[in-house]
């Protein structure tokens, strides 16, 4: 049965793509195979947005400073090329991933990370324009919660399963104002960002789109940033500020590069190239995945029937795809 090698999970924000992650890493590899896939590798770029925000947090609690990356603490992207700065990072996670390559966790070489990436990006350089002794306050205050996110990036991406019996799952979401005119300007929408992932990426990729309205997308945001009592799990349990779901996630550009073909694909120029990226869609309007959060730590109470459904049309996607 043909595996999916790389495999890119888009939707707005709440539309399930981190219940579907948490779905996918449970399963039996008897299941995965079914679903065309290998071992999860996961690939995301939110970890990097709230290592941003939490530089922010300390700049401007702490420090007194104004905030790096964002307007405020509450709203988006000062420069909307850090979107670009996150895809990026994201390409160099593959290749990491890939490579083998182990990375320091400590946090200046992070920042130094983001900082190659803002300039790859064509954005303007944020922390490497920061006074050596403001770099060194900013690192020790977010060191731990660095060390975290690597040391999970090391276990996720290089344990000890064969390369060619994994699955890199690269998941984002990427938008626009709710009154964005279509085709959407770079560097906002699908259509740019996907533009900048890595060629040896857009070779070898499928694309699975999760669809939910932009109204219920933001429904979904505001129920989930509630988390259960003693839960810290930033991964299902985050909420993004309203201003960001109405000025960079209003709507999407995904119908404008999908074509609804037999077999369907996602039309896009990149590198010099053409490519035609086999896509699908899931479509989670009616809400399969969020019975995931109920329990994310036990799999073993989520519902068999919640479980049989969700696996049954992820196949039914999946299986367009290959």
């Amino acid at each position: 049965m043909k595996k999916i090698d790389v495999l890119i999970l888009i939707a707005l924000p709440a539309s399930g793509k981190s219940e579907v992650m948490k779905f996918l890493q449970t399963r039996t590899l008897a299941d995965l195979t079914q679903l065309h896939l290998g071992r999860p590798a996961h690939l995301d770029d939110y970890p990097y947005v709230e290592t941003m925000r939490k530089l922010d947090e300390v700049a401007v609690k702490m420090l007194r400073m104004e905030p790096l990356f964002f307007h405020s603490l509450d709203r988006g992207f000062k420069d909307p090329y850090e979107w670009i700065t996150l895809i990026e990072l994201l390409n160099e996670d593959f290749r990491d991933y890939e490579d083998g390559n182990a990375r320091s966790s400590e946090a200046e070489f992070l920042f130094h990370r983001i900082d190659m990436a803002e300039l790859r990006a064509g954005a303007r350089m944020k922390l490497g324009r920061l006074p050596s002794d403001i770099r060194k306050l900013l690192a020790q205050h977010v060191a731990e919660s660095v060390k975290e996110k690597e040391q999970k990036f090391e276990l996720n991406c290089h344990h000890q399963v064969a390369l060619g019996e994994k699955t890199a799952i690269i998941e984002f979401s990427r938008g626009a104002a709710i009154d964005a005119p279509i085709p959407l300007d770079p560097p906002y929408g699908y259509r740019f960002a996907l533009s900048r992932l890595d060629l040896s990426i857009l070779e070898r990729t499928a694309i699975l789109y999760i669809k939910v309205s932009p109204e219920e997308s933001r429904r979904r945001n505001a129920e989930r940033a509630v988390p259960p009592p003693g839960c810290t799990d930033t991964t299902l349990f985050h909420g993004v500020p309203t201003e960001v779901m109405l000025r960079d996630y209003g709507r999407d550009d995904f119908a404008e590069i999908f074509i609804e073909r037999s077999p369907a694909f996602v039309n896009l120029d990149a590198h010099g190239h053409n490519f035609s990226i086999p896509a699908a869609i899931f479509d989670n309007e009616g809400d399969r995945t969020s019975f995931i959060r109920q329990h994310p730590k036990e799999p073993e109470k989520w519902s068999h029937d919640d479980c049989s459904r969700l696996f049954h049309e992820l196949s039914q996607s999946l299986d367009e795809l290959v």
